[in-house]
């Protein structure tokens, strides 16, 4: 359904693993959607928007995919697989295990991702031992079927297999055989007698996991619900994808985002760039095969980070910060353009190569012998001066942390002597990609050789830069229209797309144009660059677009109101009228409470977005016998931090008790009719 007018619904999102149920109070389950979809149906909630559900492997982030395709086995109720009953009858090891499984993991307000994986992992392969394709190593016929149907098995099963070999090591750490075998040894792999029983658990396990999606997602169809799936734009480095198709991934490069206010070194997701060109030559064909390998489950889909689809911030592998990334595709400037402007050999390198002076270097070790000896390990002198350029071997500030200098300078100078180089490494005005090819740094206007230039030289240099993002821009507009336009006529599903802090012209001309639904976080929702500035009148917003009260890497809607008191304030006097109709006064407002969410919910409802979709925890909200105690308990993730903390949200009470409540039902309907009816 990837139309151009789409009808006022309301939804809401949750992680499919905080669902918890009476049956299976460890992790929510690909079933537990039905009864979930059960409440959202009495609730007059028409979306289910999930987060991925991919294999990630021993990583919880449901963004570290470690397959495009493969669902992720943690979601597989065990209770449900045809061979559980007659195992669980017949052996009792087996069924003290299940049982300690379902006993050790009570209801908590977080649940701990690696017992349960393992867990659960154990008891799957107890199950698949048990069938007759373990005992023969020779798929059954319903399994034979899958297989030939879903041909992406044979690549993930060998890479399953070796990551079982290699204890879940990165592949780039296996021996150089395995780390890039290429697709015909793969295939040869997979059909080594010796190795398919191993090999064929991975295939069982990923039907079973088909099956029990498959039927959940049928379930909530029928239902009249909308199953919103959630594509991440990147893959794991660390994937069977980036592994097997090479081709279509730029191992030297890092996907990322440049410098903005929050991140003052900006962010380097670590997860290698697409090769589009070679995608392109392919006619995007892993793209097409992943949306429609989703659309077996889903009606809609959201596209992470849509930006990425018109430029990526490409940061090289050497780099530990996003400083000294660049756009991709980009515009270039020669060496000849520079020179054509008065810059000669010595004014450019300047402006791209970083100058160090010995002096910066005698701080730390007051030695001048000793500053030059640990200068010569890393960088060339610049002529008889005591200035110095790094040497070749230096690709990135990984280099110079790694660089052992303990026989040159103390330890403490060491530590000292790093940062400060580091510093300096990013220090530039200007970046060579390529041979004579540069791009001015993110942050060049702060580089020192920037300061030292003549206004006549800047005003060249930035009219330079004026005209290629012009032509940049074009070029990224193109991009973008040719990719979506392959991916969103392949599928049915309807399209939407994260484009959250974008301010290029061409993505809203391009969603629209895709039909590609936006998104809208209320408190984001600012007109930033005026004065005081005011938040966008909710019936300003794009009818194209979805509405959401937070999302799963920002605050809860009820931390937000109780944090960012400027925020919530500005969004008080913004919607007042919603606020004065539930009869909470100016003195009231501070207090989050059920009203405030009524009131925030209720604005929200009045949006002009087709689609208002918002988290299960800030739905919860409108009755206080679901707020938990902490707070911050009720978050989904915080961007940043690897934790156990993260990903592992469950909500507060077994959907059965939810379902019952009366209550909140009767709230939650009324917010979703205020929006469906179209206000």
């Amino acid at each position: 359904m990837n139309n151009s007018k789409t009808c006022n619904m309301t939804g809401t999102s949750v992680p499919l693993g905080a669902i918890v149920t009476e049956g299976n109070p460890a992790i929510g389950e690909f079933p537990s959607l039905k009864k979930f979809a059960l409440f959202c149906k009495k609730s007059g909630l028409k979306i289910i928007q999930l987060l991925p559900v991919n294999d990630t492997g021993t990583q919880s982030s449901p963004y570290s995919g470690l397959s495009a395709f493969a669902l992720h086995p943690i979601y597989i109720q065990i209770s449900a697989i045809k061979e559980f009953k007659p195992l669980y009858e017949s052996d009792k090891n087996f069924k003290n295990e299940y049982d300690a499984f379902i006993q050790d993991n009570p209801y908590k307000t977080r649940y701990d991702y690696q017992k349960i994986l393992n867990a659960k992992n154990s008891l799957l392969m107890k199950l698949y031992e048990s069938t007759e394709t373990a005992r023969k190593a020779e798929p059954e016929k319903a399994l034979a079927e899958w297989i030939k149907e879903n041909p992406w098995i044979q690549n993930y099963a060998v890479f399953k297999n070796l990551k079982w070999k290699y204890m879940q090591a990165s592949w780039k750490s296996w021996k150089k055989s395995d780390q890039t075998p290429g697709l015909s040894e793969i295939e040869k792999r997979w059909n080594d007698s010796s190795l398919k029983k191993e090999h064929l658990f991975y295939a069982w396990v990923q039907m079973q996991a088909e099956i029990q999606f498959k039927d959940a997602a049928d379930f909530v169809k029928s239902n009249g619900i909308i199953l919103k799936g959630d594509m991440p734009i990147m893959m794991n480095e660390d994937s069977c994808d980036a592994w097997a198709l090479p081709e279509f991934f730029n191992h030297d490069l890092r996907a990322g985002s440049p410098v903005d206010g929050e991140n003052p070194t900006g962010q380097n997701w670590g997860f290698p760039t697409y090769n589009w060109k070679n995608l392109k030559a392919k006619n995007y064909s892993w793209w097409k095969e992943r949306l429609i390998c989703a659309s077996k489950f889903y009606g809609a889909y959201r596209l992470d980070h849509i930006l990425g689809f018109f430029r990526i911030w490409a940061i090289p592998s050497h780099e530990t910060t996003a400083l000294l990334g660049h756009s991709e595709p980009c515009e270039t400037i020669s060496r000849k353009e520079l020179e054509e402007l008065g810059f000669d050999s010595g004014r450019i390198n300047w402006l791209s190569q970083p100058h160090i002076p010995t002096s910066d270097i005698d701080y730390f070790t007051w030695n001048h012998d000793a500053s030059t000896k640990i200068l010569e390990t890393l960088c060339t002198r610049v002529g008889n001066e005591e200035l110095w350029n790094f040497s070749k071997k230096i690709k990135g500030d990984k280099d110079i942390y790694e660089m052992d200098l303990s026989s040159l300078c103390s330890s403490e100078a060491e530590g000292g002597i790093k940062v400060k180089l580091a510093g300096y490494w990013t220090d530039r005005a200007l970046l060579e990609i390529e041979k004579d090819k540069f791009v001015p740094v993110w942050t060049y206007e702060r580089s020192y050789p920037w300061e030292t230039l003549s206004q006549e030289e800047k005003d060249k240099l930035k009219k330079l830069f004026e005209e290629k993002n012009i032509r940049q821009d074009k070029k990224w507009e193109k991009q973008a229209s040719e990719i979506l336009s392959a991916l969103t006529e392949c599928v049915s599903m309807t399209a939407c797309g994260e484009d959250l802090g974008v301010n290029l012209p061409s993505v809203p001309k391009v969603m629209q144009a895709k039909s590609i639904l936006g998104l809208r976080v209320l408190r984001w929702c600012r007109k930033w660059s005026e004065q005081g500035q005011p938040y966008v009148p909710l019936s300003d917003y794009d009818e194209l677009s979805i509405t959401t009260t937070s999302v799963h890497d920002s605050p809860t809607m009820r931390q937000w109101w109780n944090q960012e008191k400027d925020s919530a304030r500005a969004f008080y006097e913004s919607n007042k009228k919603f606020f004065d109709s539930l009869g909470i006064e100016e003195s009231d407002s501070n207090e989050f409470n059920e009203k405030t969410a009524s009131a925030i919910l209720t604005a929200a409802a009045s949006s002009k977005s087709a689609w208002c979709v918002h988290p299960i925890q800030d739905y919860l909200y409108l009755d206080k016998k679901y707020y938990l105690s902490d707070e911050a308990q009720e978050r989904i993730n915080i961007p940043g931090e690897v934790t156990e903390f993260n990903w592992t949200y469950r909500m507060p009470c077994p959907m059965e008790k939810l379902s019952d409540d009366k209550s909140i039902i009767e709230k939650i309907k009324a917010i979703a009719d205020a929006h469906d009816r179209g206000n």
